[in-house]
């Protein structure tokens, strides 16, 4: 007798009729390619602003789509995921698009250090052509402030820039740390803040096939308040972990101190794996809120993602399974 096959559906995942048509998506993908797009260099109009020549453009854009990577829901407007945004550097308040717009991204250096072969900086522009191809992933995003999005970036693979390091045997976390320009960004001077902003994984989260360098968003390159031109994507976790405009890679043996761990560890941890059952001290995790609909809907364990990194913490903790969520 003959078996049929069976497709393993994701557990992230959803019917294709809660997805956005791939022909509106693609429509709007051509018409990028179409306008020219695809340079470095360009003025580019986005539904948050402008990126003007003090901006990196990373390209081309837009980049092939990784359909292993699509995300399970619907993509979030563009206008919403670009506007509705946290970056302390800039303020508190989530509509500070507009102030972000004065970091300047290019040039912008990249110091990779610490327990690596060779140390060494080295421009942000040069360091993505030596890592390869861009691709565009769709991904969900859960804020630890129990709001979410689903969104297309581009980028490469983490794994490809911890190869590119070349760390030595004894490395056993990845930290990284942000830009320091309190003329610039004006949160910064705000001394009750441990600035820079410092996030850091181990090297095998790093190294996980989600872990995701990100430098473009919506089919073109990043903008500044959505953490050009290098951002960290980790889909897992809340959403303070995929830390912002990423000037420094350090390699260490020292579990690193996360900037929201050292203002409140209870809180914010460094671990931060999306968990509905672990709620944060003054809020609940188990729902949370669509940007763009406004739709409360159940949060996923590891944010959908479990199938995929669960395995990078069994055993880690067995007397207290929720110091993985904080």
């Amino acid at each position: 007798l003959k078996t049929m096959p069976v497709k393993l559906r994701k557990n992230w995942a959803v019917p294709e009729t809660a997805v956005t048509p791939e022909h509106i998506y693609m429509n709007r993908r051509q018409w990028l390619q179409a306008a020219g797009f695809a340079g470095a260099g360009l003025a580019v109009i986005f539904a948050g602003g402008a990126i003007n020549s003090a901006h990196a453009v990373i390209g081309p854009y837009p980049a092939p789509r990784n359909e292993a990577y699509v995300g399970g829901r619907a993509l979030t407007p563009e206008d919403e995921a670009t506007t509705y945004t946290n970056f302390y550097e800039f303020g508190s308040s989530k509509n500070i698009w507009r102030r972000a717009q004065k970091l300047t991204t290019s040039p912008w250096s990249v110091t990779i250090d610490g327990l690596v072969e060779k140390p060494q900086s080295i421009d942000a522009e040069d360091l993505l052509r030596q890592l390869g191809g861009l691709e565009e992933r769709i991904y969900r995003h859960r804020c630890v402030e129990a709001w979410a999005m689903t969104v297309p970036w581009t980028g490469v693979a983490l794994a490809r820039l911890v190869a590119f390091a070349r760390p030595t045997a004894s490395a056993k976390y990845l930290r990284m740390e942000t830009f320091l320009d309190p003329l610039v960004a004006p949160g910064q001077k705000q001394d009750w803040y441990p600035w820079p902003y410092v996030e850091g994984l181990t090297l095998a989260e790093a190294t996980n096939e989600l872990a995701f360098l990100a430098t473009g968003i919506y089919g073109k390159p990043m903008q500044a308040q959505n953490g050009a031109p290098l951002r960290l994507v980790v889909p897992w976790k809340y959403g303070f972990k995929s830390i912002k405009s990423i000037t420094r890679f350090t390699f260490t043996d020292q579990r690193p101190v996360s900037f929201w761990e050292q203002l409140n560890a209870k809180e914010y941890g460094f671990w931060a794996n999306v968990n509905p059952d672990v709620s944060h001290p003054r809020w609940s995790q188990a729902t949370e809120r669509l940007l763009g609909s406004g739709d409360r809907v159940p949060t996923q364990i590891f944010n959908g993602y479990g199938a995929e990194v669960a395995e990078l913490y069994s055993g880690m903790f067995p007397n207290d399974k929720r110091a993985l969520f904080h």
